[in-house]
């Protein structure tokens, strides 16, 4: 009786919409790795990097994101074993190896000998999602940011960077490559914020979204002003304008330490799904 026939391939247009279907049993845990397909259709040159199937009897059952964000998809030991080994002979490419914690864990432990040591790894990481109006009222002066407004968010975008990720966006010549991307993301209507005289106070992107879900990021209230309920508020206003105008689903994931910002999200209504683990170099 012949065995399990296993074949990882590089996916490419034609597959594009067996890796949505696929995408979508689970489309909120994996709405990064759909919104990469649908907005590059899979082409390696607008990917600047590859998704990999792993196909069992010529049947497509999980995928890999390898770009400058390396993710396992619904994936089990012989798919993970045979990603990690094409990343290892690749050479590390990415910034970051993300993903549910199970599969991330599986992925570091071949790779962890090659491309130690990184630079954090963030454990059990919360994956939230919202799926209904916000618990607490949103903050009224959260608004849609304006292309006018990108020089006064610039510098909360880089602030919020630095305290989240350890260094800043700016170093190694990348300030005009990162205030690109501040200005990519509000000219898509991805960008929110309160401003008051002139400074940001409260804001949050959301970082990618499919027909299904979407995924916020970059949360943040400046330091002087943590306390007064400003996240919490804020966070229920980007729920309620995200739902409105991009995705019924809104979801975010959480470093597991930072309990105030747990705190928030529980308050406004997210509960956690998923647990994610993330390695960054």
């Amino acid at each position: 009786m012949l065995g399990t026939q296993r074949e990882l391939r590089v996916l490419g247009p034609a597959d594009l919409d067996q890796v949505t279907g696929l995408l979508s049993r689970d489309p909120v845990v994996n709405v990064v790795t759909d919104y990469r397909a649908r907005t590059t259709q899979l082409h390696p040159r607008w990917l600047n990097g590859e998704v990999l199937g792993y196909f069992e009897d010529d049947r497509l059952t999980s995928l890999c994101h390898s770009a400058a964000n390396l993710i396992p998809v619904m994936a089990g030991r012989p798919a993970l074993e045979m990603f990690a080994e094409r990343a290892a002979g690749q050479g590390r490419r990415c910034s970051t190896l993300l993903g549910p914690s199970d599969q991330v864990e599986v992925m570091w432990d071949r790779l962890s000998t090659l491309w130690s040591p990184a630079r954090s790894i963030r454990p059990d990481q919360p994956h939230l999602e919202i799926t209904g109006p916000p618990l607490v009222d949103p903050d009224p002066f959260v608004m849609v940011s304006r292309p006018d407004e990108v020089d006064t968010l610039y510098p909360a975008c880089v602030a919020m960077y630095t305290e989240e990720v350890g260094v800043s966006p700016e170093e190694h010549g990348g300030a005009s490559l990162y205030r690109a991307r501040v200005a990519q993301l509000v000219s898509r209507g991805w960008s929110f914020a309160r401003i008051e005289e002139g400074r940001v106070v409260f804001k949050a992107e959301i970082a990618a979204a499919s027909p299904h879900a979407c995924q916020v990021q970059g949360v943040y209230v400046a330091p002087d002003r943590r306390g007064e309920g400003l996240g919490t508020a804020g966070m229920a206003a980007v729920v309620d304008l995200a739902m409105r105008h991009v995705a019924p689903v809104v979801s975010l994931y959480v470093n597991a330490h930072n309990e105030p910002a747990r705190r928030v999200y529980e308050r406004v209504g997210f509960r956690h799904t998923a647990t994610f683990t993330t390695i960054m170099f």
